[in-house]
């Protein structure tokens, strides 16, 4: 059990301390991050690698008391260090992306390019490396019966993840807040691209049962014809039409349940935040118009919690560095989704 008989959550947060300024070790913690610092495949703005030791250090501001869930951090939350080789790794072969991405963007052909030939295997097995790297440590939380969370990095990195879930739970679905559709098969000619990511849960994770996504509102006509053709596993709902069906006089609860009904008894939770207003993390890889408010995201989510479905964990994804709001609403995301975890799952604990 964490031991808080000389804690004081109504201080300021101790950087001393983990995130949230809470003391827990990663053996008492109920809930377990793991910070995931990749970012190779991004084909717009950077900055995502680095993003859990950004979203620590604002965890700090970050007040402790949630109405919804108000003792859910008393179950200890814990966020791993970061592994330094792994982002090494990641700087490097970003810099052999861009140098790629440059080079097929002028309509270059690569075939008779030998470093680019060489770049390209080396970027697709470091990505692999990446996912069997999430993989092996997801896995080990999981039968350690933590609660887990992971913290990005750009959307590529929870595939590991998924096939970690889908071993432990059985059966399960992923609801997906996101700008992106994230269905493209191999953009950039990258296997594990950021813009794969679900076309690769579903292609690899056989547990993946339903895909909801939420938000989308930039995809190209290969993913809408993928959506269309594979309706029996995939629901989307584009941001022009929940808008309009707003603008028309629906609510947005009335949405948000049949968002929930599509989802099958177990969740996962995949939040790339540029499914929010870009005015709230500007900095993320590729920001585009509209979406959500945070709040809006998180009615939601506690939509799935109360009717009774189990949350079998979540990503955090794409929270970008610089001036702006990103990291401090990033730890205000985590925190709700932390508590949610541990909400929905009190009776598996008990």
């Amino acid at each position: 059990m964490l031991d808080l008989s000389n804690f004081d959550p109504n201080v300021a947060g101790n950087p001393n301390n983990n995130i949230f300024g809470l003391p827990s070790t990663e053996q008492e913690a109920r809930v377990v991050l793991l910070p995931v610092p990749w970012e190779v495949t991004v084909s717009c703005g950077a900055g995502t690698a680095r993003a859990a030791e950004h979203i620590f250090k604002a965890s700090l501001q970050v007040d402790l008391f949630d109405p919804d869930m108000k003792d859910g951090w008393k179950e200890g939350f814990f966020l791993k260090a970061l592994d330094r080789k792994l982002l090494l790794k990641s700087d490097y072969l970003r810099k052999e992306a861009e140098l790629y991405i440059n080079f097929i963007s002028k309509g270059e052909e690569v075939d008779g390019n030998k470093f680019m030939c060489k770049s390209l295997k080396d970027i697709n097995e470091g990505s692999l490396f990446m996912n069997n790297w999430v993989y092996e440590h997801t896995r080990e939380l999981l039968k350690k019966d933590k609660l887990v969370g992971l913290i990005g990095g750009d959307h590529s990195t929870p595939l590991g993840f998924y096939r970690a879930i889908g071993e432990k739970f059985g059966e399960f679905g992923i609801l997906q807040i996101d700008a992106h559709a994230d269905l493209r098969n191999g953009y950039e000619d990258f296997k594990y691209s950021h813009a794969s990511i679900m076309y690769n849960a579903l292609a690899e994770v056989p547990n993946l049962s339903k895909l909801v996504q939420v938000g989308v509102r930039d995809y190209c006509s290969d993913e809408y014809k993928f959506i269309c053709e594979n309706n029996d596993r995939i629901t989307t709902y584009f941001d022009a039409e929940i808008k309009t069906r707003q603008y028309e006089g629906e609510t947005w609860k009335s949405i948000a349940d049949e968002i929930v009904n599509q989802l099958p008894q177990k969740v996962f939770f995949s939040f790339d935040v540029d499914g929010l207003d870009p005015k709230l993390c500007p900095n993320t890889g590729t920001p585009v118009a509209g979406g959500f408010e945070a709040e809006q995201v998180i009615y939601l989510f506690k939509k799935v919690v109360a009717s009774g479905r189990q949350l079998i964990g979540f990503d955090l994804n794409e929270v970008g560095v610089g001036e702006g709001l990103d990291a401090n609403v990033a730890a205000r995301i985590l925190f709700k989704l932390c508590n949610l975890l541990v909400k929905s799952n009190a009776a598996v604990m008990a």
